[in-house]
């Protein structure tokens, strides 16, 4: 939601990031596929980055955030499917490069045996299990599932699984902001989550299938933010 400290912010974002709009924009409406291209900050650092949900067929859907630069890129996947108007995680994936330095990691989320685990390039005691509550999500999920959450008046309140832990991620409204998205100006929720001396927030434009904006801070200085360049259109286009 790159190296290792990069990949838990989006994570974090999106959580690492990490690093929170609607896949619907009401509860009416139906999952479809969709991206967009955003401007990356990043470590100093200026990139390109896209965020994209595509359909995987036998009801499942996959979210995708990339974000590419010449000395480092970043892909992280999540793939979800709807179970009772609730996106839940099924498995996940992060491969970062830094240089020459590569970090590949998978997560998968076992709803049968109730429990979530790690492989790859992960510390053991990060390998899980973690047992899974109804309504987890990951990273990327969570900023879905706010954009969904957030028209229908639902409590922004959310346990993150993901790295081999479980965190509670509660969210409230900030505000409001004008950002200006393919040289039309919209009007968007600011949400906000404080965790320790890390603050997560998330720009949220009604109607809008994916976020506007993700920004993840920590001690009070910018780790990583993505603004949404251009109007969201389908996969390809």
């Amino acid at each position: 939601m790159v190296p290792t400290c990069f990949t838990t912010l989006v994570r974090g974002l999106l959580p690492a990031a990490t690093l929170a709009v609607s896949l619907l924009a009401s509860p009416a409406l139906a999952l479809e596929p969709v991206a967009a291209d955003y401007q990356a900050s990043y470590m100093g650092f200026s990139a390109k980055g896209r965020l994209s949900i595509e359909a995987q067929g036998g009801e499942r859907w996959k979210c995708t955030l990339a974000i590419t630069h010449p000395v480092a890129n970043l892909t992280q996947t999540t793939v979800f499917d709807e179970l009772d108007g609730r996106l839940r995680p099924l498995s996940g994936s992060d491969a970062s490069l830094l240089l020459v330095k590569k970090v590949r990691r998978q997560a998968v989320y076992d709803w049968a045996s109730a429990e979530a685990r790690w492989s790859g390039d992960v510390k053991p005691e990060r390998a899980g299990p973690v047992p899974l509550q109804t309504g987890d999500v990951d990273g990327l999920l969570m900023n879905l599932v706010i954009a969904r959450d957030l028209p229908a008046g639902r409590p922004l309140r959310y346990r993150l699984v993901e790295d081999g832990r479980a965190k509670a991620m509660d969210f409230s409204v900030a505000g409001k902001e004008t950002l200006v998205i393919g040289g039309t100006p919209r009007q968007a929720t600011v949400v906000v989550n404080v965790h320790g001396n890390r603050q997560t927030l998330v720009w949220i434009v009604e109607g809008l299938p994916l976020p506007a904006r993700i920004l993840q801070r920590k001690d009070g200085r910018d780790d990583i933010d993505l603004r949404m360049i251009a109007w969201p259109q389908p996969p390809g286009g």
